[in-house]
């Protein structure tokens, strides 16, 4: 189980406010069930999951490169998971 996480200032003072139906804990849920998951350049990393309060959207959520500091999260319509 994943502690409490870091978040950046973006996340609490842009995401959370654009987007207050999100919960942190949807965000938790995701990183320790995620379907997918991909590096981005920067080094920050995509997780994406499914909560049930979404009715069946996936979340994509996005950490800094530790992979727990929370920077962005947001359901994705676009989302189509990768056959690996």
């Amino acid at each position: 189980m994943i502690e409490f996480p870091k978040t950046t200032a973006y996340f609490r003072e842009q995401v959370l406010v654009k987007r207050p139906y999100l919960k942190i804990e949807w965000c938790m849920a995701v990183l320790e069930n995620y379907v997918e998951r991909e590096i981005q350049q920067d080094g920050r990393i995509r997780f994406w999951g499914y909560v049930d309060e979404l009715s069946g959207k996936p979340l994509r959520v996005v950490t800094l490169e530790d992979g727990l500091t929370l920077h962005n999260a947001f359901p994705d319509s676009g989302f189509i998971r990768r056959n690996r």
